[in-house]
């Protein structure tokens, strides 16, 4: 009589676990990274010659997008980022990840610019440091340049309003 209900056990704990899964929502992944001081970089400029590095913008929340031309979801969150840096007055910094300077720059010309600032980062090392998993993701600093969230995936509008602005805002006010 055990020996039949082997199965029958095996099948209830496989069905148990396959339910838990179900329930997690695969674009949040837990970081490490959250709440420690974000990885120091410096890397050029789209635009320019200038370097860009994190500790620049200590004083002020802002918010790094890692996006590349070639990355379809990227694109599906590139409108969204466009009207919200209209919108809002946080600075965004977008590190186009692993990819090529004219690429990038026409993707910008062409879907237009939601960054103040815009950097390269194209053999993917800063992005190792940030513990970058694909593309798109979003950091979200404090003012101190520590990470207070991170959005794995492709920002959508809901994830925006429910999770990104009352962060800024909380942010901005000077709450950690």
């Amino acid at each position: 009589m055990k020996k039949n209900m082997l199965p029958l056990t095996i099948f209830t704990v496989l069905v148990g676990f396959l339910a838990i899964g179900l329930t997690i929502d695969p674009t949040e992944l837990p970081s490490p990274l959250v709440g420690k001081p974000a990885a120091e970089f410096e890397l050029k400029k789209l635009y320019s010659e200038e370097t860009f590095s994190p500790s620049q913008l200590k004083g002020e929340p802002w918010i790094l997008n890692i996006w590349a031309s070639w990355c379809v979801s990227c694109k599906q969150e590139h409108t969204l980022l466009v009207e919200f840096s209209k919108q809002n007055s946080t600075t965004i910094v977008g590190l186009n990840y692993k990819d090529t300077t004219p690429e990038a720059m026409l993707w910008l010309s062409e879907l237009g610019n939601p960054y103040q600032i815009t950097i390269e980062d194209p053999k993917g090392r800063a992005g190792i440091d940030w513990g970058v998993y694909g593309v798109p993701e979003t950091f979200v600093m404090d003012a101190q340049g520590i990470i207070r969230h991170k959005f794995t995936g492709p920002l959508t509008q809901e994830r925006i309003d429910n999770t990104l602005i009352p962060l800024l805002t909380q942010l901005k006010s000077g709450q950690p």
